[in-house]
């Protein structure tokens, strides 16, 4: 799976998070038009994304809808925080 990300295109990628961010608005019973009106995007942005005919969308507008569908903190998922690394963590035990 890994190796199969790297092999896509980035508007392939992007083409599909927006067929999983319809399923997820879907599933919380959210119509285009809410989202748009909760994000301040156009539905016919939301709607574009959804169906992968637009992926020019840009991080900003991404992080707007997942706030409308309650899924911003998924966010946090594309790049986590990386934990101390041990040389780190040695100098700060070193110094004590």
């Amino acid at each position: 799976m890994y190796n199969e990300l790297y092999e896509k295109a980035g508007s392939e990628l992007i083409r599909e998070l927006g067929f999983r961010y319809k399923d997820y608005r879907k599933r919380m019973k959210y119509t285009q038009k809410t989202v748009a009106e909760k994000s301040g995007l156009s539905i016919f942005t939301v709607s574009s994304f959804e169906n992968g005919s637009f992926t020019g969308v840009t991080l900003a507008n991404f992080i707007k809808l997942l706030r409308a569908i309650d899924h911003l903190e998924e966010i946090e998922k594309l790049l986590p925080e990386l934990p101390e690394s041990p040389r780190a963590l040695f100098n700060k035990r070193s110094k004590k």
